[in-house]
């Protein structure tokens, strides 16, 4: 049995023997007592250099530079591990060639019936890790050095929950504190307090945690309490594992940039302001010239009915009456040109699909042009919905249409296209136009062009190139203010002898375009079925009487307000009011749709319709009037007002 187990034990030996010297990548070799080398493997020959006849039998200390000889380190590493149970460290070694090399070393006793009779010895060769490990700790001694070097930017961590782990001098300059005052609090200090009550940190974290990076401007606090209006980017940061252990955080502080961004905006809105007062020089110009016109054939065509009334000339009546209807109706055209000019016009906008609001007017076209001039379409097929005013948009592709005919003395071709256009920041930027998607309608002619000193005044007011008499010079610049006003843009594009392209760019409407409403046939005034009450608050006399009459006419019961004192007195008796008809312009500090906001909170639900000449206070938006609100333009029609009261007060 001893024999067996004696041929274990030697055959255990040998195992490990091979298993030793297969290795090539660690040195592994055995020391006596006194640290001479009395075993040595493959590796031990390939890291070192020396051949096992070489080595065994020499003291392990010649492994050792001559500075670590000389301080005896070999000798204190053998005491280490006799005492410890074990030596491990990291240092420079020598090879036979007197290269150095970084090892890893670790040397353990051998012992024997607790008695150490020598030491095994491993090192492996880390030269290569050692040298990335001095280049990484390079890397971030140095970038820490530019951290802190950096003194425009505010460069510092946060923890995961938002508390300032790290500080650097530009983070100093910037808010005041010093790293022993800030490391540990929360970042919020930094924001005013209005925002960190919003919870505007935690949400900054939030969406830097979800997408990655935050970025964002506004105003920040110092030490001090005074703000700055900063630049931030807050980073999420991860570790190699792709866990997230916290967010880097930069923020410049931008107060003078931004001073300078407004003195420039201030600067252009002067000289916008100045170009406006220009255009109004030129405007009041040809508004007088052309309202004189309007009005002789007014006042001469009222003065010629009183004088055939006295002459008891019934029968020339109409032919005045007509005279004075139609030069009214050209003075309306010419308003609203003049409202769509400066952006001002009141608006009823829709969903609107443009290539079937083009289809409906193609008839109209083809007569207005006359026969000498096609009319061609191009409609791109799954044409997006746009939003504006369907009227506007008609006259806009209508007067377009008359200008290409007039460009065209000899006759040609219109070309009428509608597209989706998705305009990016640099298309965005060079049309003056804020980046989006856009439904574009195009009018093209093959007419004369237009060379470039004309082309850049096409949109002044009462600029034109035609013979006195053919036009106002208002068409483009009506096209203009209705596609600024419905946020959109217009494009010229011409050139002598190629002809003129006008492009029309209305925002993209997200919904379906709203059914085109049938052409009624003209019928009598809806008369009041029981005796309903309105009250009428104007302060022009001659708006009251008109409308009063014709409230009167129709079998309504009018109350007439000058001014909205007055009328919130009548509010607030205990007459029965049915419907509130106010102009939103009126004296006394108190305008129509504040006092229509005032009389519902006495008579909530009370029904209103503004009548107005322009849309004087933005709260007129269609998208913004409350229920049971509406608006009616001025110049209206009789029967229009008539029809507008009776649908409002019938509906629910």
């Amino acid at each position: 049995m001893a024999d067996i187990e004696q041929g274990r034990g030697t055959l255990d030996v040998n195992i490990y023997e091979r298993l030793v010297q297969s290795v090539v990548d660690y040195a592994i070799y055995m020391l006596s007592l006194d640290g001479r080398v009395s075993s040595w493997n493959p590796g031990a020959e390939r890291i070192k250099g020396y051949s096992a006849a070489e080595i065994i039998g020499s003291h392990f200390s010649r492994f050792y530079t001559p500075e670590d000889r000389e301080a005896g380190l070999p000798q204190k590493a053998l005491e280490r591990a006799a005492q410890d149970g074990r030596f491990i460290a990291e240092g420079w070694r020598l090879r036979k060639d007197g290269s150095r090399f970084w090892a890893a070393v670790v040397i353990d006793p051998i012992r024997e019936n607790g008695e150490t009779v020598g030491f095994a010895k491993i090192t492996r060769d880390m030269t290569d890790q050692h040298a990335a490990a001095l280049e990484a700790l390079e890397y971030e001694r140095s970038f820490r050095l530019l951290v802190q070097g950096v003194s425009d930017y505010a460069i510092f961590m946060l923890d995961l929950n938002g508390r300032v782990e790290s500080w650097n001098a530009g983070a100093q300059r910037i808010k005041g504190y010093t790293a022993s005052e800030i490391l540990g609090e929360h970042f919020s200090r930094f924001y005013t307090e209005e925002e960190a009550a919003a919870g505007a940190p935690e949400r900054a974290l939030e969406t830097a945690r979800r997408e990655g990076r935050f970025t964002a401007e506004g105003w920040r606090r110092r030490k001090d309490g005074t703000r700055f209006w900063a630049g931030v980017v807050i980073d999420a940061i991860h570790d190699d594992d792709g866990r997230m252990i916290g967010f880097a955080k930069v923020t410049r502080d931008l107060t003078e940039r931004r001073e300078a961004q407004l003195e420039l905006e201030r600067s252009q809105q002067a000289l916008f302001q100045a170009q406006k007062m220009e255009a109004v020089g030129q405007l009041t110009g040809g508004l007088a010239h052309d309202f004189n016109n309007l009005l002789t054939g007014i006042t001469g065509s009222l003065d010629l009915m009183k004088t055939r009334l006295a002459q008891q000339r019934y029968d020339e009546l109409d032919r005045y009456i007509s005279a004075a209807q139609g030069a009214a109706s050209r003075a309306a055209t010419l308003t609203h040109r003049l409202l769509a000019f400066s952006r001002r016009q009141t608006l009823e906008p829709k969903a609107v699909d443009a290539s079937r609001l083009v289809v409906g007017l193609e008839d109209l076209l083809r007569r207005s042009v006359g026969p000498q001039v096609e009319i061609e379409t191009a409609f791109e097929a799954g044409l997006w919905t746009c939003f504006c005013d369907p009227n506007q948009l008609e006259n806009a592709v209508l007067n377009l249409c008359l200008n290409a005919r007039d460009a065209m003395a000899d006759g040609g071709a219109v070309v009428i296209r509608t597209a989706n256009a998705a305009i990016d920041s640099a298309a965005a930027a060079m049309l003056d136009m804020a980046e989006g998607e856009y439904v574009v309608l195009s009018v093209s002619d093959t007419g004369a062009g237009m060379p470039p000193d004309v082309l850049a005044r096409a949109f002044d007011p009462f600029f034109t190139t035609k013979p006195p008499g053919k036009g106002t010079g208002l068409g483009l610049s009506m096209i203009y203010g209705f596609a600024k006003q419905s946020d959109g843009q217009v494009q010229i594009r011409s050139e002598p002898g190629l002809g003129t392209t006008v492009s029309i760019y209305l925002p993209r409407h997200h919904g379906e375009a709203e059914a085109e409403a049938a052409a009624r046939p003209r019928r009598l005034l809806p008369k009041a079925k029981d005796g309903e009450t309105v009250l009428i608050v104007d302060d022009e006399a001659t708006v009251r009487m008109l409308v009063g009459d014709t409230l009167a006419e129709l079998d309504y019961k009018a109350i007439e307000a000058p001014d909205a004192g007055a009328g919130l007195k009548v509010l607030a008796s205990d007459v029965d009011i049915d419907l509130l008809i106010t102009d939103v312009g009126l004296p006394g500090g108190m305008n129509g749709k504040q006092m229509a906001d005032a009389a519902r909170a006495l008579r909530p639900g009370l029904k209103v319709l503004f009548i107005t000449g322009y849309a004087e206070n933005a709260s007129l938006s269609h998208t913004q009037l409350e229920p049971g609100m509406h608006v009616l333009s001025k110049p209206f029609a009789i029967d229009e007002l008539a029809a507008r009261i009776r649908a409002i007060i019938e509906a629910d």
